[in-house]
């Protein structure tokens, strides 16, 4: 018979020091470090131990003695069990603060390279509402709350739409109202869900993979316009129909909806790059707008998912790429390398001589091209591939040395084939945009040999969440 295991001890009276990675908040303890969700500096709290390792642990709060001074209002209803905004009770300068530390921390600890001044975080335009594309599953699964399980909550139905719950991939949690996005869209998703339960539509079961609503993706663009995707798993008889009459229903309550899509999917997972789309209405695209530049979205498409910041972030990229360059000499030749769908590399056309682009995905390079031939770019190349093999000695032998790379990796970072690649090219410069600060790091260590670091500018993207980007100029000792 197995021994069951001793509870660890509740800690009282712990006030809560600093802000940590992953949103959480921490606390020192006999030299343990505690990390705690939910929290800031100068909570004082009990804390339960969930977790122990050797040199720190994991705790939950079980009661707060005292709410920080600084703690902002959480302004969403799912706060505290949805994970997606998890600094919400930080004010947003506050937030800041730690996104700048958290980039000269992983610079400076896992860098451990040589680095100029920091710039000052640039803070979003919007900290609500600035989303433009927000995915929810649909799932036979409701995720009950400690607090539901606690009381013996039973629900008659237990179909949901909303987000998935970390550690529970087949369970969904009910969203209500987010407010990370323009609130017609909450209108949009509660409707699709109300008509669903009102008519018996089934909602997917993941792990039995039967069920016909699957997932929602809606999209908007700074030209007004609004994307919806919805994904149904048709397996049986009369689900085209039943699908389609929710189709019809999405289209007659919202008109605003100018692209408005489906997708058969009978996968074992939600993603549809390989899948054919189907228009039920409207167009199968929207375009989003930047400076002069007009950039057509998809729903396969990558755009960033903040477009008033995009546009700051994409300026510093080319200022740093380009600043101080000679106006006389003859324009540099650019590579952009994790091109996507062109976005920079069209952004910075006009500084260049000819930029040449470099993305996995085909569909990608595909609406690369277009975004060059709506805009009327004809400097632009785009070669669609994975990166260590597109990237070799023998391409740039073909076409050209390169002047500026500039690079925006996925949070893995660059491949260090491309990395030795890069440095045997020996551009002037490099302007490295990263998701992730620590791979960042990584990868600029790997370079300090050749090139320094002159310039780091963190941009915020995402309020209320712990991530950050960076941009960096790196140039040719």
């Amino acid at each position: 018979m197995s021994r069951k295991k001793k509870p660890f001890p509740i800690l009282e009276n712990v006030t809560i020091t600093d802000v940590a990675a992953e949103g959480k908040s921490l606390v020192r303890i006999d030299n343990m470090v505690v990390f705690v969700p939910f929290c800031v500096p100068g909570d004082v709290v009990d804390l339960q131990i969930r977790r122990k390792k050797h040199s720190y642990a994991e705790a939950e709060v079980v009661r707060f003695v005292k709410k920080s001074d600084v703690r902002a209002t959480p302004m969403c209803e799912h706060f505290g069990v949805c994970g997606g905004c998890k600094w919400q009770n930080l004010p947003y300068e506050k937030q800041l603060e730690a996104k700048q530390k958290q980039v000269f921390d992983q610079l400076t600890r896992i860098g451990k390279v040589e680095l100029p001044e920091f710039r000052p975080i640039l803070g979003s335009v919007k900290t609500k509402e600035y989303r433009n594309k927000l995915e929810f599953g649909a799932s036979n699964k409701r995720w009950l709350t400690r607090e539901e399980v606690a009381e013996g909550t039973v629900y008659d139905n237990m179909n949901a739409i909303g987000f998935h719950i970390t550690g529970a991939f087949d369970k969904i949690y009910p969203i209500e109202k987010c407010h990370l996005m323009d609130d017609l869209h909450n209108q949009i998703r509660n409707s699709i869900r109300d008509y669903a339960l009102e008519t018996g539509m089934t909602f997917f079961d993941l792990k039995q993979q039967t069920g016909l609503l699957r997932d929602i993706m809606i999209r908007n663009s700074n030209t007004g316009e609004w994307m919806v995707l919805v994904q149904f798993s048709m397996k049986k008889d009369g689900d085209r129909e039943r699908a389609m009459g929710l189709m019809k229903h999405i289209a007659d309550e919202f008109p605003q909806i100018t692209s408005l899509l489906y997708v058969d999917n009978q996968k074992c997972n939600d993603t549809f790059g390989d899948l054919d789309i189907e228009v039920y209405r409207g167009n199968d695209h929207i375009y989003e707008m930047m400076e002069d530049l007009k950039f057509k979205v998809g729903p396969k498409s990558f755009y960033q998912t903040n477009t008033d910041q995009a546009y700051h972030l994409y300026q510093v990229a080319r200022e740093f790429a380009f600043e101080g360059l000679d106006n006389n000499e003859e324009k540099p030749l650019v590579y952009d390398l994790y091109t996507g769908t062109g976005t920079i590399a069209n952004f910075v056309a006009r500084r260049a001589r000819k930029v040449i682009g470099i993305e996995y995905v085909p569909e990608a390079i595909e609406d690369a091209k277009i975004n060059s031939d709506i805009n009327s770019i004809s400097n632009t190349l785009f070669y669609a591939g994975d990166m260590k093999d597109i990237l070799t000695d023998d391409f740039i032998a073909e076409h050209g040395r390169p002047d500026i790379i500039i690079t925006d990796p996925p949070r893995a970072g660059m491949h260090p084939d491309v990395v030795k690649t890069i440095l045997r090219a020996q551009p002037k410069r490099v302007v490295y945009v990263s998701c992730n600060p620590a791979t960042q790091a990584r990868d600029l260590a790997d370079m300090d040999e050749s090139y320094k670091v002159t310039a780091v500018q963190p941009v915020d993207m995402f309020p209320h969440t712990p991530h950050v980007e960076n941009v960096v100029l790196l140039e040719r000792r």
